[in-house]
């Protein structure tokens, strides 16, 4: 069962053609293929290391969503510490530890899935009774995997995306594995070009769910790829690739015929913090265990499914995680609901959700205190302006602003966080900003201190690596590719909807018009020439914002200049600037360079 097999060493390394017993040589974390898999409940034990390595520290264990994309995509600003300058001024050198450790990350997942795909053809020549139909669906999960990471591969190191006609299809693409290498010549693997990975892309996606096709997982296994995670992922890597007639068949097949449905809006408010894990809309979704075992995440030495993001980008609280520290309003007296000050949601995101409001408000005396309880959370000294505090309040009710952005971030002083369980805070404006100071809330504790917590140090919310809001908007996507504009505006309509609390089916007046309609981000106070009147654009960001895919949307869609431009600056860096010749590539790692002797560099480093 993948949601409760963990492992904390996951060296799987297959020894073959070895003469003396396997008991008396090499290591005991390695095991031999003559003796280990043979059962397939000991393949299952292989394949979990395919799914466990996605909460590796350069994933989404630690490092990936807040310094890494958080920072390339201005979803955060913080502290340009370690790699996350080079990150934030989208100008890596070729020694950048981000792009290292998701390089390593990535090929260890690749690694994990040949082992599976290899050991499930071992069991089977070895043992011709087991149960064909049990391995195949084992190999069926490793290869929608695989897919998946040469996904991730492609996107961040490859040239170039490929286009519509093969178009940059012979540019260089990652280094293809698709066998465990049984010898270090074997590991000197040369860049394939651009069109053959993404045709092992696809083809792994297709297999995978051949494979899968009708399985339907029971609740102890439902965190395993099925037959429509394949298909999504395929459907993704059509769109992609501009494969627009291939991609919106795949994805309406997806939409028509998995039984997947958009969350209601309630369920969605709340589905990315801990609650609603596997909900209607899920595809795929990456197990988290809030580490009951205790330790520190993903660093605690103990064998858990924990991750610890939450740590890097927490929200603020006025008072004290157990209460001692007194709120008044007026002091820096604040909780950390997990370190403290390192990122924190970038300002020009308020404004590209359509919060037209400002940041200036003032701090009144509260007519309500009562001095002889003194200043807590309930009986502050000062308070928020009422009259902005009102219309803060409308602009959430009367849908002038995006309703996302309450999905997304926390507004000072005017939403709550439960910091121990017990206790609650009024939001505190983020320390590292003199504007909006707003804190992120998707994937962050907002109802634990996560850093307080001396038994338990790590996350408890699944990450979405895939749902229908997105293959909704590829199929849009698609659609639009192949000039059926109705049925493409009509599905980034469907996701709008479910976003406003409407009927997703069901026409109503927040509709875009057009394909060139303006969106919230073309707002007076800080209009966006870009994702002002493009509503697929705008949709696929502000929808799946700070899930781990705008960054491949800026970087297919060439709006690295206009980003730098929108969001002018971060903390840390000089004036943003998009270098197109180098900007939407990442570096193949130095180490790669040096070991692997047919590596070659991407342009501009």
């Amino acid at each position: 069962m993948i949601k409760k097999i963990y492992i904390a060493a996951l060296a799987f390394i297959l020894i073959a053609g070895c003469k003396k017993a396997p008991v008396n040589v090499g290591p005991p974390n390695q095991y031999s293929s003559s003796t280990y898999p043979t059962t397939v409940t000991q393949l299952q034990t292989v394949l979990v290391s395919c799914y466990s390595n996605l909460r590796d520290v350069g994933l989404f264990g630690f490092d990936l969503l807040p310094r890494m994309l958080g920072q390339s995509t201005h979803t955060l600003n913080g502290n340009p510490f370690s790699f996350t300058g080079e990150m934030a001024s989208c100008n890596l050198t070729v020694g950048d530890g981000g792009a290292q450790e998701t390089w390593n990350a990535l090929y260890a997942g690749v690694k994990n899935c040949n082992v599976t795909i290899y050991a499930a053809g071992v069991l089977l020549k070895t043992d011709p009774s087991v149960n064909q139909s049990d391995v195949n669906l084992i190999i069926g999960q490793a290869y929608c995997l695989r897919g998946w990471y040469y996904m991730q591969l492609e996107c961040f190191y490859g040239e170039a995306y490929m286009q519509a006609g093969g178009v940059n299809g012979d540019k260089l693409g990652v280094p293809l594995y698709t066998e465990v290498p049984q010898s270090l010549a074997a590991t000197q693997v040369a860049r394939s070009p651009v069109k053959d990975v993404w045709a092992l892309i696809i083809n792994d996606e297709k297999q995978a769910a051949t494979l899968l096709k009708g399985k339907v997982w029971p609740s102890t296994d439902v965190a395993r790829a099925t037959e429509w995670s394949a298909k999504g992922l395929l459907g993704k890597a059509y769109v992609y690739t501009q494969d627009w007639a291939d991609a919106k068949t795949v994805l309406n097949d997806v939409i028509t015929n998995s039984t997947k449905t958009l969350m209601s809006y309630a369920t969605y408010h709340d589905a990315f913090n801990g609650s609603n894990k596997f909900n209607t809309e899920s595809l795929l979704e990456l197990y988290i265990d809030p580490n009951p075992q205790g330790g520190y995440g993903i660093y605690s030495g103990v064998a858990n499914s924990a991750t610890i993001d939450g740590l890097l980008w927490p929200p603020t609280s006025f008072g004290g995680y157990n209460g001692s520290i007194p709120f008044d309003g007026t002091n820096n007296q604040i909780t950390y609901m997990g370190y403290g000050g390192n990122f924190y949601i970038h300002d020009q995101n308020i404004l590209r959700f359509g919060y037209t409001l400002g940041y200036n408000y003032a701090l009144v005396p509260n007519p309500k205190y009562n001095p002889a309880i003194g200043p807590t959370y309930y009986n502050p000294k000062l308070i928020m302006d009422p009259n902005y505090h009102q219309a803060a309040l409308q602009a959430r009710t009367n849908n002038t602003t995006d309703p996302r952005l309450y999905v997304n971030a926390l507004q000072p002083r005017v939403d709550s966080v439960q910091f121990d369980g017990i206790h609650f805070g009024l939001v505190a404006e983020n320390p590292m900003s003199s504007t909006y100071a707003w804190s992120l809330k998707k994937y962050s504790p907002i109802d634990f201190n996560e850093a307080a917590n001396t038994t338990v140090v790590s996350d408890k919310w699944d990450y979405y690596l895939l749902r229908l809001a997105d293959v909704y908007l590829l199929y849009a996507e698609a659609c639009i590719g192949t000039g059926d504009n109705v049925n493409g505006l009509e599905y980034l309509n469907k996701v709008k909807r479910r976003a406003y609390n409407m009927p997703i089916n069901t026409p109503s007046a927040i509709d875009y018009k057009s394909l060139t309609d303006a969106t919230p981000a073309a707002n007076p106070v800080s209009p966006d020439p870009v994702l002002g009147h493009n509503p697929l654009y705008y949709e696929r960001w502000a929808e799946l914002f700070n899930e781990g895919t705008w960054w491949f949307d800026v970087c297919r869609w060439k709006l690295g200049d206009s980003e730098a431009a929108y969001y002018k600056s971060a903390i840390g860096v000089p004036p943003l600037t998009f270098t197109d010749s180098k900007s939407y590539v990442w570096p193949i790692p130095l180490n790669e360079i040096n070991t692997n002797s047919k590596a070659t560099q991407n342009p501009g480093y």
